[in-house]
């Protein structure tokens, strides 16, 4: 915590880079109050009655939400792992709603259309944005001091952050959506709330890693971490990339179970098979053709790098990338989907040399560039996003929701946060229950 604060006093002393978006320290809200899920403090949320957003920029939408969730990164954001976080932050970045609101400058939807919303929030006009690279956006962080920790900002994301633009998020019972032209996708009538709703993160965001990491036809490929990311490229791998074999790594039973039962994934336990990569070299004999991390930073295994991230000598582990390293065939490919924040210790730089392997950052999904392929899939039934749906809770339960995921108790891989607003859950998909009780 002591960085999140140097990290504010360095954005106060800086000054914020001038974008065109307004964020939540400027957004216009209306004398409506609402339900939202709040950070006050490191692993200290709370649900709190707050004044609704309002339309604010041109562009802007405002939505009813249906559905939200809580992602794995926002775990992050739980433990105070993110910099510039501030108190009353509103948390949350995937939700799908009902356009409630638009702003003068909004063609693309009107109210009452039935929409998810992108996590990330692009202009849809920069140079990056017309590449199709639209978390590179110009116009929507006003972070300097993630420009001057990484030499450049990335776009602003929902709930994310000072770090990563401070705007207001989506486990609430309303979001603002900015630059609705761009970060909204129309939900086809056919598909249900449960199918559609991680259209807005996940779904999009784990066929980006497959995707940047050059996936072909019957390779081996190697997946760290089977939260919803890891589990929805296992599904990825297997139906649409048919690679030949995967194996897949973690420590959760459930997990570990589905990944081989539904996808055929060859698995891993780490608490049992402790060197990983020494299992991996003798059942892949050669190493894996490539490897994709969704696990991330938080994650340290041994002692030293436990008690380094404690004092605060890096605050990053490398375990999982030097698990991988040493896996991966020579002249194979590492992608990194999982997030990292800044520096890590003991990185095994010269195996990446030395092997001549391709270390690709995946970086924050470009969501937007993968929808109509993701919608195209789901609708044709060789991707299913509801396979991971383990429970459906109420948003008024949303902070026993973060210390139950974030324990991995109650077999919890991915909810839906049921608002006053939403529809029954649909039949196959997990009924409302209460998270005490799950």
């Amino acid at each position: 915590m002591a960085s999140n604060a140097a990290a504010n006093i360095a954005q106060h002393h800086m000054g914020e880079v001038p974008v065109q978006a307004s964020n939540e320290d400027k957004q216009h809200t209306s004398s409506s109050e609402m339900l939202a899920c709040c950070w006050e403090g490191k692993e200290n949320i709370q649900m709190r009655m707050v004044p609704q957003p309002d339309i604010t920029d041109g562009e802007d939408v405002l939505i009813r939400v249906t559905g939200s969730t809580v992602c794995g990164s926002d775990l992050h954001l739980f433990h105070g792992e993110i910099m510039q976080l501030k108190a009353g932050e509103i948390l949350g970045h995937e939700c799908m709603g009902i356009v409630e609101k638009v702003g003068p400058l909004v063609t693309e939807v009107k109210p009452g259309d039935r929409v998810v919303a992108a996590f990330n929030i692009a202009c849809g006009n920069c140079k990056f944005c017309l590449k199709k690279q639209f978390t590179a956006c110009d116009c929507t962080n006003n972070s300097s001091v993630m420009e001057k920790l990484y030499g450049h900002r990335t776009a602003g994301v929902l709930g994310y952050s000072h770090f990563l633009g401070g705007f207001s998020g989506a486990q609430a019972e309303y979001c603002r959506v900015l630059y609705g032209n761009t970060n909204l996708l129309k939900v086809p009538a056919s598909l249900s709330d449960e199918k559609a709703l991680f259209l807005s993160d996940i779904v999009p965001t784990s066929y980006h890693a497959v995707w940047e990491a050059g996936v072909e036809e019957g390779e081996v490929v190697g997946v760290w971490g089977l939260g919803p990311i890891g589990l929805n490229v296992v599904q990825w791998l297997r139906n649409v990339f048919k690679t030949s074999r995967i194996i897949a790594i973690d420590n959760v039973p459930e997990r570990l179970q589905l990944a081989h039962s539904r996808w055929g994934a060859e698995v891993i336990n780490f608490d049992k098979d402790t060197d990983v990569s020494a299992k991996i070299n003798m059942i892949v004999p050669g190493g894996l053709d490539r490897a994709i991390d969704c696990a991330g930073f938080r994650y340290a295994k041994s002692l030293i790098h436990k008690v380094e991230r404690a004092v605060g000598l890096e605050t990053d582990t490398s375990e999982t990338i030097n698990e991988m390293v040493r896996s991966t065939k020579k002249f194979g490919t590492i992608a990194l989907i999982a997030d990292y924040a800044a520096y890590a210790n003991h990185f095994l730089i010269g195996g990446i040399m030395e092997k001549g392997i391709r270390l690709i950052g995946c970086g924050q999904a470009p969501i937007q560039r993968h929808w109509a392929k993701c919608l195209e899939h789901i609708e044709s039934g060789k991707f299913d996003p509801t396979v991971i749906l383990t429970h459906r809770f109420l948003l008024e339960e949303t902070v026993e929701v973060y210390r139950r995921f974030d324990l991995k108790q109650a077999g919890i891989i991915k909810v839906f946060l049921q608002t006053k607003f939403s529809s029954p859950s649909t039949v196959d998909t997990p009924g409302l229950t209460s998270v005490r009780h799950a």
